[in-house]
């Protein structure tokens, strides 16, 4: 019997020049096929094609919203499209955040429940989705892992400031959140891990700063690589000249 080929699913890809695009990309290269979950269309077919046309596998499943019940219909269409037969969900990100910079008094009721239901509900039901296809991997010599799920956080996810505090109250969650998993189904071979640190990506009128997405992609391959005697749970990367 053949060896199944390594899946890779990310949600989140943004415009396709971020971080989300970036590690998708990467995992292309390393031998993945790559299931990309988005709410842009464009974005997200142009993206499939790219990695289609430099050899790669990839699908596209363009979602209304980040709802429990649409990132759960998206991970359908995966598995149907991506039979166990085949294929093995390996590797899992969870890039999807939503930001408020406001001052407190400024926020929203609305603003604070989408911050929640982005950053924390959505992040519960991508967790389910994959920890459920995980749990249906076999432990052996070759795969000595089922599988690993990355959530891409943030400074906010561990300190709040002036203007963050719709943004960290989901960011935290999404971090507590990560923790909790990790040590639940650690003991199950399933590797859960958060990315903490700079900024990732700037407003659409300026230029990506701080954190390369082609780095972050790097480091997300190293966590995947990880031995199952040393993994990380928390990871902060930072570039060499930010003030922190």
């Amino acid at each position: 019997m053949s060896a199944l080929r390594p899946l890779f699913v990310v949600a989140g890809i943004g415009r396709a020049a971020g971080t989300g695009a970036a590690v998708a990309r990467r995992f292309s290269k390393e031998g993945y096929s790559v299931a990309l979950i988005a709410r842009g269309e464009d974005s997200l077919n142009a993206l499939s094609d790219e990695i289609k046309k430099g050899g790669g596998e990839a699908a596209p499943y363009c979602i209304p919203s980040y709802s429990p019940d649409d990132i759960a219909s998206a991970f359908t269409s995966i598995s149907a499209q991506f039979p166990n037969s085949h294929y093995a969900l390996r590797a899992a990100l969870f890039n999807v955040g939503y930001a408020v910079w406001k001052p407190f008094l400024e926020v929203t009721a609305a603003e604070v429940q989408e911050s929640l239901n982005t950053n924390v509900a959505a992040a519960f039901a991508f967790s389910r989705s994959a920890i459920l296809k995980f749990k249906e991997n076999n432990l052996n010599a070759e795969n000595p892992k089922r599988g690993t799920l990355i959530f891409t956080g943030a400074t906010a996810s561990t300190r709040g400031n002036k203007m963050t505090s719709a943004f960290s109250i989901g960011k935290f969650g999404a971090r507590a959140l990560s923790q909790s998993l990790a040590k639940e189904f650690g003991k199950d071979g399933i590797h859960v891990e958060i990315m903490t640190g700079a900024a990732l990506e700037r407003s659409r009128d300026q230029p990506l700063s701080g954190l390369s997405p082609e780095s972050i992609a790097q480091a997300y391959m190293y966590l995947v690589n990880q031995e199952k005697s040393a993994w990380t749970w928390e990871l902060d990367l930072r570039p060499a000249q930010e003030q922190w």
